[in-house]
């Protein structure tokens, strides 16, 4: 199944012109503290499916992890369960920090 993917200039450009593009982080919580992009809500991975409620399906949803693996699998879930407008940030937060804000700390 194709997931559509936004690299991390595409995605800031869009943050720019869009501040209410849906931002889901599936990372662990010490991950999300330690390094995020502003304005990211935080789900991990592992609570999506008890969580679905608090998405909604309508809307745009950008899914942000490490390197783009477990927010690849969120999106295939997520597509799954009915979701129609899910986005992978390739390369992850990890991406974010090396071509759009190297103040997000690398790790």
């Amino acid at each position: 199944m194709p997931i559509k993917q936004i690299s991390a200039t595409e995605l800031k450009t869009r943050i720019q012109h869009e501040p209410n593009l849906f931002l889901l982080d599936v990372r662990e919580p010490n991950e999300f503290q330690y390094a995020r992009i502003e304005n990211s809500t935080l789900i991990p991975l592992n609570q999506i499916p008890q969580r679905l409620g608090e998405l909604n399906p309508q809307q745009e949803i950008v899914v942000i992890c490490h390197h783009g693996i477990r927010s690849r699998q969120a999106c295939i879930y997520l597509v799954n369960s009915g979701f129609e407008n899910i986005t992978n940030l390739t390369g992850g937060i990890d991406a974010w920090s090396c071509d759009c804000d190297s103040s997000v700390p690398r790790y």
